[in-house]
C-alpha cells in the first residue's frame, strides 16, 4: 500500500480499535484461480501471538477453505469509513485556486498466515464470541443468544460452516484524513461531512486533529 509519511497510523491501539469497530474485513487470498476477496467478519484477538489472531468463519459451499494451504500468505483489509472530499469545501480553493477532488479514508492492513479449522469445537466459539459482541451492541434488552435456538438447530447449522484463524505478522495503518491540508481547511470540511451524514470519518477527522 502506497504510504505517504503524514498518512501513516502507528499507534497500534488505533490499529485494534478500528478493526473491532469496523469487523467485516476483505480477505485477500491467492489460491488456484489466482486472487480472491471474502467479506467477512473477524474477531480479533490481541493475547494469541506475538501480533495478535484474527477468527472468522466460512461457509462449508465456499471453496476458499479447501483451496488454501495452512500457512499460506494473506492479507486482511479493515476500512474505517470514507467519503469524497470537494475542493469547494477548502476556504483557501477560493483563494488560490490551487486545489483538486481527494477522497477521505481510514485503512488497515493485515499481514498475515491463515490456518483451517474445520473444528466444531472451534467453530462453535468463533459464533459464540460474533454473537456475544455483536448482540451486545444493539439496544435490545433481550439480545439473541446461541441457546435461544434449539441445540439440534444449531448444531446443524454450525457443521455448515468452517472456522479460520490469521496469525498476524504485521500491521499497517493508512488515516488519510487531511492531515496535508490548513486547520482552516479541515475544519470546513469537517462540518461539510457532518452536513452530509458522513460522520465516521468526520469524527476521524476530528480526533486526528486534536
Amino acid at each position: 500500500m502506497y504510504l505517504p509519511t503524514h498518512f501513516a497510523q502507528p499507534d497500534v491501539a488505533e490499529l485494534h480499535r478500528l478493526m473491532q469497530e469496523f469487523p467485516l474485513a476483505s480477505l485477500v487470498t491467492h489460491g488456484p484461480q489466482g486472487l480472491d476477496a471474502n467479506p467477512l467478519p473477524f474477531e480479533f484477538d490481541a493475547d494469541v501471538g506475538p501480533h495478535g489472531t484474527l477468527i472468522a468463519h466460512v461457509a462449508r459451499a465456499n471453496p476458499l477453505w479447501k483451496e488454501i494451504s495452512n500457512e499460506a500468505e494473506v492479507l486482511v483489509i479493515f476500512r474505517g469509513g470514507d467519503a469524497y472530499i470537494s475542493p469547494n469545501w477548502y476556504p483557501s480553493k477560493h483563494e488560490d485556486h490551487r486545489s483538486v477532488p481527494t477522497w477521505n479514508y481510514r485503512l488497515v492492513h493485515v499481514h498475515g498466515r491463515i490456518r483451517i479449522r474445520d473444528d466444531e469445537k472451534f467453530v462453535r466459539r468463533v459464533v459464540a464470541r460474533l454473537t456475544r459482541n455483536h448482540e451486545g451492541r444493539t439496544p435490545d434488552n433481550t439480545p439473541w443468544k446461541m441457546g435461544d435456538s434449539a441445540p439440534e438447530y444449531i448444531d446443524a447449522r454450525l457443521a455448515e460452516i468452517v472456522g479460520i484463524e490469521v496469525t498476524v505478522e504485521r500491521m499497517v495503518g493508512k488515516w488519510k484524513v487531511s492531515q496535508n491540508r490548513s486547520a482552516r481547511d479541515r475544519d470546513n470540511v469537517v462540518q461539510e461531512l457532518q452536513k452530509r451524514g458522513e460522520h465516521t470519518i468526520s469524527e476521524a477527522m476530528r480526533a486526528v486533529k486534536s
